[in-house]
C-alpha cells in the first residue's frame, strides 16, 4: 500500500490534509490562472493519481477558496486574450487542463464531494458536477458571464446538466443571465445542501464521515456504477473544445465582449 504521508502538505497552489480516512483538499485563490500551468496541471494530476491509489483513503472532500475569481475577472480575463490574440493558447490550455481534472475525479477510487462558496463561475460548478457530492454556503451566487463573449459554459455542463435535470432545464441554466442562489441550486438539483458559510466545513466533513463509515469496496463499485458513462463523458469533452475552439477562432477572433 502506498503511504499517506506524502499527499499531506502544501503543493503550491493547493494543500492536503487527512483525517482519518477523508483526504481535505483544499485550493488557493487564483485557480484560473493555475489551470493555463501546465507545471501546476502536471502536479495536481499526479497528486490525484497518488491519491486514488492509496487504499486508506475513502472520501477526498474539496474545499474550494471563497475567493474565487468571478464574473468581473472572468471577464478580464477573456479581454486580455482578445486585446493580445497571440496569447489565445492560454485559453486552450485552461480548457484542457479543466477536462483532465474532470475525467480524473470521476475516474478516482474515492467518493468526492465539493465545497463551494461566494461567487461561482460555470467552469468551477461545472467541475463540482463532476463530484459526488455538492455542499454549498448560503452565501454563494452561481454566475454565467459566457455570453457576454458568445461562448458556452466549459468543463462537461450540457453532459452533466442534462442528465440531472433534463435537457430543457439545462438549457435555462446554460443560457442563465442572472445569477442564481444557493438556495435556487438546490431546488433545481444542482446541489444536495446548503448551510451558513461559517459551518461549511464541518458540514461537508460530517457528511464525509457519513460516506467513510461506508464499506470502501461499496463506495468504490458503486462509484463505478454510477460512473459507467465514463467513455461517453471523455468524448463530450473532446466535441465540446472542439466546438468552442470553433467560436474562439485559431488566434482569438472569434472573440468580442457583448457579443449576442
Amino acid at each position: 500500500m502506498k503511504k499517506i504521508l506524502d499527499l499531506e502538505g502544501t503543493f503550491g497552489f493547493f494543500s492536503g490534509e487527512i483525517v482519518g480516512n477523508i483526504l481535505l483538499l483544499s485550493f488557493e485563490e487564483n485557480l484560473m490562472q493555475q489551470a493555463t500551468s501546465l507545471d501546476a496541471k502536471t502536479a495536481f494530476l499526479g497528486y490525484l493519481d497518488r491519491v486514488s491509489e492509496s487504499d486508506s483513503l475513502k472520501v477526498v472532500l474539496i474545499l474550494s477558496s471563497p475567493n474565487k475569481p468571478g464574473r468581473d475577472e472572468y471577464i478580464e480575463f477573456f479581454n486580455e486574450v482578445i486585446q493580445s490574440k497571440s496569447d489565445i493558447g492560454v485559453v486552450h490550455r485552461m480548457f484542457n487542463a479543466l477536462d483532465q481534472c474532470i475525467l480524473k475525479i470521476q475516474e478516482m477510487n474515492q467518493i468526492v464531494i465539493h465545497t463551494n462558496s461566494g461567487k461561482v463561475l460555470p467552469l468551477f460548478l461545472n467541475a463540482s458536477l463532476a463530484c459526488d457530492y455538492r455542499i454549498v454556503a448560503d452565501n454563494t451566487i452561481l454566475q454565467n458571464p459566457c455570453l457576454e463573449f458568445g461562448l458556452a459554459p466549459k468543463g462537461g455542463g450540457a453532459f452533466f446538466l442534462s442528465k440531472i435535470m433534463g435537457v430543457s432545464k439545462a438549457y435555462k441554466i446554460m443560457l442563465a443571465e442572472e445569477d442564481i442562489t444557493a438556495h435556487e441550486a438546490l431546488k433545481l438539483g444542482l446541489v444536495d445542501e446548503v448551510v451558513p458559510f461559517d459551518e461549511l466545513r464541518d458540514a461537508a466533513l460530517k457528511t464525509a464521515e457519513q460516506f467513510a463509515r461506508k464499506p470502501a469496496r461499496s463506495l468504490r463499485c458503486c462509484k463505478r456504477l454510477l460512473n459507467y458513462s465514463l467513455k461517453d463523458l471523455r468524448e463530450y469533452l473532446e466535441f465540446e473544445s472542439q466546438e468552442l475552439a470553433n467560436l474562439i477562432g485559431p488566434y482569438g477572433n472569434g472573440l468580442t465582449q457583448d457579443a449576442h
